[in-house]
């Protein structure tokens, strides 16, 4: 995947897309995602929800929470009560549907991006290489953090 980030005359387009995904499907108004403070995020028990971008060059776009996050995600992103449960099902399409509506964004960014495949969510750290990230962001949503990154796929 093939993003000339330093293109973007000093703003990063992944903070601008996935703040404007907060924004519109999780908070209903801005000031509620913004940049991690602090030494990169350790996660104790962490979910993870992705999409691949299939075409010329291909890439992976991977959003990285703790489970009790991704719970005040779905339950934000479904308009659940805040001590609703969550089901199983609710959890993984709501985190999907974040990872793929980011995805589908960045895929945009991409010259002859080719197919965005459908949103995986599990608590397994999908297969990457070491030296395929090609970009990482640390972000404070509500006091709780989230890392999303992109990864070329051989």
């Amino acid at each position: 995947m093939d993003i000339d980030l330093a293109a973007f005359a000093g703003t990063d387009p992944i903070y601008v897309i996935t703040e404007e995904v907060f924004t519109a499907m999780i908070d209903g108004e801005e000031g509620y995602l913004r940049h991690w403070d602090g030494p990169d995020p350790v996660f104790v028990d962490p979910m993870h929800a992705w999409v691949d971008v299939n075409g010329t060059t291909s890439g992976r776009v991977l959003l990285t929470t703790e489970r009790g996050t991704a719970d005040k995600l779905a339950r934000a992103l479904l308009q659940m009560t805040p001590d609703e449960p969550v089901s199983p099902e609710d959890f993984v399409d709501a985190l999907g549907e974040v990872a793929n509506v980011v995805g589908g964004n960045v895929k945009s960014l991409v010259p002859e991006p080719g197919v965005l495949t459908l949103p995986q969510v599990t608590q397994d750290r999908p297969p990457t290489l070491p030296d395929a990230l090609i970009y990482e962001l640390a972000l404070d949503w509500r006091g709780s953090a989230l890392v999303i990154s992109l990864w070329k796929l051989p």
